[in-house]
């Protein structure tokens, strides 16, 4: 695929919706729609090279048996979907930062140590080129409501028994899901 151009349509308040003008190998166009956190994307450069939006916490309490899951309201889907804690990073703010604040704010608890993965990974790739940053590591504190009124969230940590289950009967996100059936010691079914 070859792009040749790419057009803003709208901008919200977080996302802009773009079409991308893209050349097939057989040499007819396609259109590509897509949402971005960048809000004035004009070439490849910045389809390729944004800055990264976000930070996702895989977070256990200091004892390594419990894992943080948010059970959150989602808008888009109109019902509450087990995920990691994650947020925007603000502009200036260092990754670490974010991770901390974030998870202050959507549950109350206090990060005590993270690493961040060496790569961001995008968070969902059908329509978006936005990027994350995974931190992994431990949180201790007592879990309370989210700060915001726009976020209806239950935090809560999980031992393996407790996510077996959920992950039978309960909606997740697909990286949480994924992370929870091979952290509970799922084997894939070949």
């Amino acid at each position: 695929m070859k792009l040749e151009g790419i057009r803003k349509l709208e901008s919200g308040e977080f996302i802009t919706r773009y079409d991308l003008d893209y050349e097939t190998v057989d040499g007819k166009p396609k259109v590509y729609e897509m949402i971005s956190r960048d809000p004035d994307m004009k070439t490849e450069e910045d389809l390729l090279n944004g800055d990264v939006a976000a930070v996702v916490l895989i977070l256990t309490d200091e004892s390594g048996e419990r894992l943080l899951l948010n059970r959150e309201f989602r808008m888009a889907t109109g019902r509450k979907v087990f995920n990691f804690p994650a947020g925007l990073i603000e502009p200036g703010e260092e990754p670490e930062k974010a991770a901390a604040r974030e998870l202050m704010e959507e549950t109350g608890l206090t990060l005590v140590s993270g690493k961040m993965l060496a790569m961001p990974s995008y968070s969902s790739i059908g329509f978006s080129n936005e990027r994350n940053y995974y931190i992994m590591g431990k949180c201790r504190g007592e879990i309370r409501p989210s700060d915001s009124v726009f976020e209806e969230i239950d935090a809560g940590f999980y031992l393996k028994e407790d996510l077996r289950r959920l992950l039978e009967t309960e909606y997740f996100s697909n990286a949480p899901r994924l992370f929870c059936y091979l952290w509970c010691g799922g084997k894939f079914p070949l």
